[in-house]
């Protein structure tokens, strides 16, 4: 679960001069300007304690643009800000970032920006609360949440700020995107643009805590062994990342044993923010409050929400923004943007590949120029024009596309059957009896890479799964070579048809693009398929490329709130849906669907048995035969929406 923080990045300025006796002298060295020297002779700074309503106080930074750092326009400057629970480090008025803004082109361009620690975080005081709940109805000054937070910050910018314009801007990455889109419910008047950026929106659905009811095991645990509770006010100190004590995370988590154990053994109960994500692993009454997606109502400023395709940490956040926004707020002009990137990768380097997959574009670097600014100068600034519904990246063919609605409202749904032998098609199967199985022992899980890490490699959401695909514990079903290009764009939603032998058991559904035998090797020198000079060469062809891989825990099939065990050897539907795509499978390729039943140590391991996951006992962790049918009466497939 990586939450960003602001990254810097340096800028270098290089100043040279050539002394009057050129004779005598040469010109001298090229004398370096770091960035931060750069944002001090243009910017300068403000510290403030912004009361809030119910007394509390929060630290706030404030860059403004001095007298004469931009001649063309003296002001009055927008407002841009950003809600962080990462510290908006460096503390002190003579202390400067080396950068300020979402990138490089608002450091130019004239704005005012605001950092700010969140309640309960670092210099800021109040209690911290994981998501706090957002309060649609405030009965009292007491009454705060991140909504009133960000109303009351802007007033006393607005009025205490000089040489702005009256117009505010927010914008955040993960968790500072959940801050962003707690901040625009109820908005301020003033409040005229707004970023969420890969948004925390419902951790159990789908984001960083919970993907189909199953634990997201080795970022949650990654995550939180760093990120604890702070005891404000105070100034973050340099942190010492966990000691695995081994290189490979599946040895790591495989012998750890229990959710509840790890915790105590590991992490010494010293971490409730943990405790919360492992303990409530049902959709009770903890995660319901804090589904921000419920309460996005009076959103008056236009909305930019912004994904990544092969985001591993916030892929359905962005979806569940853009789709709540529109429902309650049918007047505002609402923006969504999906890129190939990882979880901010939009933010960072040039975007052109991912791990070993081209995009044959700087995705990233036209973003930040061409749809991030545009939109905030167009609001902020009454410069440009406004953007369409959707600006969204087609992979496989590697095109930008302007839609006025997303999904396309030219898809249309089709599914993808599977049949006997490891045939998939989009005919529906004609067998009267047919079933495939496999043996899923939780002693040996399917790993979610085929290579040693004791980490969560973004490029994961892109990896080739021919490391897979030949375990007896995966079942593959693929298509014949593409005779045309097949496009799909939307939800991806797995319908299955299975049997366990247990009592409960996960159902990992991986849709992947396999490209054709004969597709051309990387050039090594290429910087995107760089692979380690002494390692193995890659073969592209017949790679088997992710698109997308999301589990199901069987006990969640008719409830999230009431889990239910499995009748051992009963025929039951298991019907799910995973977040959003736009992919080209290319002439000549193949469509292939894996099926498993544990992806370790990315999800937690299912025992098979129906019990307290986390509490569970080594005995509880048994054997399960799996059956998917796929025969006329009980079929098995992937919906997808197919465009003309």
């Amino acid at each position: 679960m990586l939450k960003l923080h602001r990254t810097a990045f340096a800028v270098l300025a290089v100043i040279a001069f050539v002394l009057p006796n050129a004779r005598a002298q040469q010109p001298a060295a090229p004398v370096p300007v770091s960035a931060e020297d750069y944002v001090r002779a243009h910017y300068t700074k403000y510290e403030f304690r912004i009361p809030m309503r119910d007394g509390k106080r929060l630290f706030t930074a404030v860059y403004v643009p001095k007298a004469t750092s931009f001649p063309a326009d003296r002001g009055p400057y927008p407002i841009l800000m950003d809600r962080t629970p990462y510290s908006v480090a460096p503390y002190g008025e003579d202390q400067y970032p080396p950068r300020l803004g979402p990138s490089d082109e608002f450091e130019k361009a004239g704005y005012i920006f605001v950092y700010q620690d969140v309640r309960g975080r670092w210099m800021s005081e109040g209690d911290f609360l994981e998501m706090r709940p957002h309060i649609d109805v405030k009965k009292s000054a007491q009454d705060v949440d991140d909504a009133s937070d960000t109303y009351d910050t802007i007033d006393f910018l607005l009025k205490n700020v000089a040489n702005n314009n009256g117009k505010v801007g927010i914008w955040g990455i993960s968790y500072p995107g959940f801050f962003t889109s707690a901040s625009i419910i109820d908005s301020h008047p003033a409040l005229v643009a707004a970023s969420p950026q890969a948004p925390m929106t419902d951790l159990f659905m789908g984001d960083d805590g919970y993907h189909g009811g199953a634990f997201m095991l080795s970022a949650n645990f990654g995550f939180y062994s760093s990120f604890k509770p702070s005891q404000n006010p105070e100034t973050p100190k340099p942190g010492v990342r966990f000691d695995f004590g081994t290189p490979d995370s599946y040895r790591f988590y495989l012998q750890a044993g229990s959710l509840a154990g790890m915790d105590k053994f590991y992490l010494k109960d010293a971490n409730w923010l943990y405790n919360d994500q492992m303990r409530h692993d049902t959709y009770d009454a903890y995660w319901k409050a804090r589904d921000l997606s419920q309460h996005m109502k009076n959103v008056h400023c236009a909305v930019l929400v912004v994904g990544g395709w092969f985001d591993a940490e916030d892929l359905s956040g962005p979806y569940r923004t853009f789709y709540a926004i529109n429902k309650f707020n049918p007047g505002t002009t609402t923006t969504l943007v999906e890129g190939p990137w990882v979880h901010g990768g939009w933010s960072r380097g040039d975007g052109s590949h991912l791990g070993d997959v081209q995009f044959n574009a700087n995705t990233s670097v036209y973003f930040r120029a061409n749809i991030q600014f545009p939109f905030f100068e167009h609001y902020l600034k009454g410069k440009g024009a406004a953007l369409p519904k959707a600006v969204v990246f087609e992979t496989g063919a590697n095109v930008w596309h302007n839609l006025d609605a997303w999904p396309p409202k030219a898809a249309t749904p089709k599914t993808l059957y599977f049949h006997a032998g490891g045939k998939l098609s989009f005919a529906p199967p004609e067998e009267a009896k047919s079933a495939d199985e496999y043996v899923s022992d939780p002693s040996h899980p399917v790993p979610f890479v085929g290579y040693t890490t004791d980490t969560v490699p973004q490029r994961y959401m892109v990896d080739d799964q021919r490391f897979a695909s030949t375990r007896p514990d995966v079942l593959v079903y693929e298509t014949e070579p593409l005779e045309e290009d097949v496009t799909i764009a939307g939800p991806i939603s797995p319908k299955l048809t299975v049997a366990s032998t247990g009592t409960d058991s996960d159902f990992d559904v991986k849709l992947i693009d396999v490209y054709p035998n004969n597709y051309p090797d990387p050039d090594s020198t290429m910087n995107g398929n760089k692979r380690i000079l002494d390692g193995p060469p890659l073969h592209m062809g017949g790679y088997q490329q992710l698109l997308r891989g999301e589990p199901f825990r069987a006990k969640f099939r008719n409830s999230w709130e009431k889990p239910e065990p499995l009748t051992p050897g009963k025929q039951t539907a298991i019907g799910y849906t995973m977040p959003d795509l736009y992919h080209t499978f290319r002439r000549g390729h193949r469509i292939m669907v894996q099926v498993q039943s544990s992806w370790f140590p990315v999800t937690d391991r299912n025992p098979q048995t129906f019990t307290d996951i986390p509490n569970a006992r080594p005995e509880d962790f048994q054997k399960a035969t799996e059956q998917v049918f796929h025969q006329k009466d009980a079929a098995s497939g992937v919906e997808v929406l197919v465009l003309p």
